[in-house]
């Protein structure tokens, strides 16, 4: 925990070797976060970028009642939720391969699904279901949730729930895909 406070008082002066170390240490996981709510890479980047910005103004302020981590979450979380605020998307979103750059080396997978597949799934999902959705996998309530988009508790709840079904038919169809490939040979 030491090495934590070192780094973030190193931040709170001002020092860019500290801050540049805490970007290298929570970019990839952060970015994450930010591939999920952004509709392009180069929405996420954007995010990132504003959201340690204000990481670093804020830094002093943080109080240690939470892991660094989860508090700089909140903050990639905030800042997705306001850069999406207003904006139209009326454009797909792009093709997920051309966001994975920054996603960890290691690989995860979820019911033989890669976390770019998962990722493309997410992306897919309507705007507010996306919201509701990541919100909801990122810990908040259903009744925070509302009060962070301005809809009813409901709205969230039913905007959670059609998410769900959402990803589970993608995730049906893909399965049921990839037997069929098998069953033809056409691997």
């Amino acid at each position: 925990m030491a090495a934590e406070e070192k780094l973030i008082k190193g931040c709170c002066k001002g020092k860019r070797n500290y801050q540049k170390q805490l970007y290298d240490l929570y970019k990839q996981k952060l970015f994450v976060v930010c591939l999920r709510y952004a509709r392009t890479r180069l929405d996420a980047e954007d995010i990132l970028q504003e959201a340690f910005i204000k990481i670093y103004a804020n830094l002093k302020n943080f109080r240690q009642e939470c892991p660094l981590e989860a508090w700089m979450k909140r903050i990639v979380i905030n800042t997705a939720l306001n850069h999406n605020r207003g904006k139209l998307y009326q454009f797909p979103a792009k093709d997920i391969d051309d966001m994975i750059d920054y996603l960890p080396d290691e690989e995860f997978t979820l019911s033989n699904f890669s976390l770019k597949e998962l990722l493309h799934m997410i992306q897919s999902l309507p705007d507010g279901c996306k919201e509701v959705f990541n919100l909801y996998i990122d810990g908040f309530k259903h009744k925070e949730i509302a009060e962070k988009l301005n809809i009813s508790e409901g709205t969230s709840k039913s905007q959670y729930a059609r998410a769900k079904l959402l990803l589970q038919n993608m995730i049906k169809k893909n399965e049921s895909e990839s037997y069929e490939h098998v069953q033809r040979g056409s691997f």
